[in-house]
């Protein structure tokens, strides 16, 4: 399985969908998109972010488009191009949360047999980092 994460700046998870292995990550990025709870994220103006970043396993220019036309800037890093180019940094708080949500071990080895239950469970490891995140002195 593969997990698809959509952070805000702060590393605070907005959206998560799984994945199979064997598929493409540029097919998982517009069901993340999708899958953001907030209330008129993608019809509101105010609340819709400025800036997705992304590595190279999610360039594609119809995608790119559609981000695009939704009124997000893709910062996608392109295929063919060498590295360095700067995005690695920006995409650090992305990684601490891929790593936040592994320290889950049913998630790092699935158990399930069905994508929902996994999901579900993706799920609760992202409330659990959000919970982390946006409160941190609560034990």
């Amino acid at each position: 399985m593969k997990h698809h994460l959509l952070v805000d700046a702060a590393g605070v998870p907005l959206g998560c969908r799984v994945s199979p292995a064997n598929a493409h990550d540029v097919t998982g990025l517009l069901p993340t998109l999708v899958a953001c709870p907030l209330p008129g994220f993608l019809a509101d103006p105010g609340r819709t972010p400025g800036e997705l970043y992304g590595d190279r396993a999610y360039d594609s220019a119809g995608h790119e488009g559609v981000v695009g036309w939704l009124g997000v800037t893709p910062v996608i890093a392109q295929q063919g191009q060498p590295h360095g180019s700067g995005l690695g940094t920006r995409r650090y708080v992305v990684e601490q949360t891929v790593a936040a949500v592994h320290q889950n071990r049913r998630l790092k080895v699935r158990y399930e047999k069905r994508a929902d239950i996994h999901q579900a469970f993706l799920t609760l490891a992202c409330i659990k980092v959000c919970c982390n995140r946006l409160f941190p002195d609560a034990k």
